[in-house]
């Protein structure tokens, strides 16, 4: 991976601070208020974004903006709220991407571009890792990692590679696979969005997949399918694409050992981070939304995922927009995409979600969900770079998101970091990674157990 040098700034920038957090009387960021980017982020603030806050399309052109990747200054760690402190557990890990919580409380790490999996078991309350090493090598892009059967006695552990889905066969404890891998799910388109997340049902009974678009807005799929529409919208899930896209941009299910799949929600142009909520059940996802539009449009976004929905890829966005770039070709469509349930700011690249559920935080978070945002390259003025805290009430989104960590921007032209994965620990750390640099880090609330 190729990293440019930072540029010369005081590693106090980026300490631990409790000067941003969020006084009780500053304002939510509503409507065009909340497009601001980097330089308007700091932890404590709160943004929210209904459907009709979006603006029209290529009201701003599209932008070509990817930061260049500097060297982690010396000392520099995130910036949290007041109370909370982050520890590093490693760094130099080629692409550390998703990280799952094994019952016993080993962390599981993708490093994808170096085809394998890790696994750090940390010293009791601490960042410092007693036992780490590769637990699986010889992957193609690993992504999603889950534990079969759910609860607290796995036999399995299930890896997404970004064209099939494998097993190894697994012991509480276990720092490195005892066996070769079993393949459950092959065949899975791999090019363009890569990223396969995976998730079991709190029952166990059902393996879901994400697989992403193989486009930006289904560029090579084609007007019609074979055999022609009304055939296709007749035999096949609302919103199904076809040709190129045919399976991608979907959420699918399948029995634990890979059998019986099916198309469970269509229109997410790719769902790079799925969990299953606690208080209800639900799955939830995070998608990337499509580029080209302009700065502010459409948003990203956090929705669950409902058996049978349809959520606008590539013919809408966002509820009922349509995308000029596919005008008049599904009428049939129009007032049929769902709108998801928290929008964040378009472009920022949410790559993962964990919901709240340790007791070491405050009270408030309890419930709550984090969400990596791993930042903006289609957008005039960066924003993304930081991780989120999306609002909770009842086991409901309120549809605000929260700064929660940020720090990670340099300067407008340089990023030191960027997350990818987000999971909590049994004692109730966030365990965060980030790609630019290759860290995983432990964050902790000073409740006097950590």
């Amino acid at each position: 991976m190729i990293r440019f040098a930072g540029l010369a700034i005081s590693a106090t920038l980026f300490v631990t601070t409790t000067a941003f957090a969020q006084q009780a009387d500053e304002p939510v960021l509503k409507g065009a208020a909340a497009f601001g980017d980097w330089r308007a982020d700091r932890p404590g603030v709160r943004r929210l974004i209904r459907s009709n806050d979006l603006p029209k399309p290529y009201v701003t052109k599209s932008a070509s903006n990817s930061a260049d990747l500097a060297e982690r200054p010396a000392g520099a760690k995130p910036k949290l709220p007041q109370g909370f402190s982050a520890e590093l557990i490693a760094s130099g890990i080629d692409n550390p991407r998703v990280v799952r919580v094994a019952p016993n409380g080993d962390l599981f790490v993708a490093d994808s571009e170096a085809n394998q999996v890790r696994v750090y078991r940390l010293a009791e309350g601490s960042a410092k890792p007693a036992q780490d090493g590769i637990f699986a090598g010889n992957l193609n892009q690993p992504y999603g990692i889950a534990f079969y059967p759910p609860g607290n006695d796995p036999q399995w552990v299930y890896v997404a590679n970004s064209d099939s889905v494998v097993r190894f066969a697994y012991r509480k404890g276990d720092l490195k696979a005892s066996g070769d891998p079993e393949t459950i799910i092959d065949n899975i388109p791999a090019n363009h969005h890569w990223t396969r997340d995976i998730a079991f049902s709190p029952d166990g009974k059902t393996l879901y997949l994400s697989v992403g678009s193989g486009s930006n807005v289904a560029e090579d799929m084609g007007k019609e399918p074979e055999g022609g529409l009304d055939a296709w919208a007749k035999s096949k899930p609302l919103g199904a694409t076809w040709g190129s896209e045919d399976g991608r941009a979907d959420v699918l299910a399948f029995d634990p050992d890979g059998k019986n799949g099916r198309i469970v929600a269509t229109g997410l142009r790719n769902c790079s981070g799925m969990t299953v909520q606690p208080a209800t059940g639900a799955l939830w996802c995070v998608v990337n939304e499509r580029d080209g539009l302009g700065d502010n449009v459409p948003s990203e976004y956090a929705t669950v995922v409902k058996d049978g929905a349809f959520y606008g890829w590539p013919w809408y966005y966002i509820g009922n927009n349509e995308d000029p770039r596919r005008k008049g070709e599904r009428p049939n469509l129009a007032g049929k995409a769902d709108i998801p349930d928290v929008l964040m700011q378009a472009h920022s690249a949410p790559l993962n979600i964990a919901f709240y559920d340790g007791k070491t935080f405050p009270a408030e978070y309890q419930g709550d969900a984090f969400v990596a945002l791993h930042g903006s390259w289609n957008r005039g003025n960066r924003t993304g770079y930081k991780v989120v805290r999306l609002l909770f009430k009842d086991g409901k989104p309120t549809g605000e998101y929260e700064d929660f960590i940020t720090g990670f921007v340099v300067s407008s032209g340089e990023v030191w970091g960027r997350p990818v994965g987000v999971a909590v620990a049994n004692d109730g750390a966030l365990i965060v990674t980030e790609d630019g640099n290759g860290t995983i880090w432990r964050v902790t609330h000073d409740d006097g157990r950590s």
